[in-house]
């Protein structure tokens, strides 16, 4: 498992991004909500959407849940 975060600030095309903790991008994130340990990024994306509708994973560290 691994621990997952959402960055709350949304990107400019307007998703807020799900990062794995080693995610090289997750240390520019300024503010941001734990979401936890999940076995996958799908179940990291559906509990960031509890705290904002429009989120996807990052295409780094979660690119089976980056749909922009």
């Amino acid at each position: 498992m691994a621990q997952y975060y959402v960055n709350n600030h949304a990107q400019r095309t307007g998703e807020h991004e799900v990062h794995r903790r080693d995610c090289r991008w997750l240390s520019a994130v300024t503010s941001k909500t734990v979401l936890g340990e999940h076995t996958t990024c799908q179940s990291a994306v559906r509990e960031a959407k509890r705290f904002h509708a429009n989120s996807d994973g990052c295409a780094t560290c979660s690119p089976v849940c980056h749909t922009r």
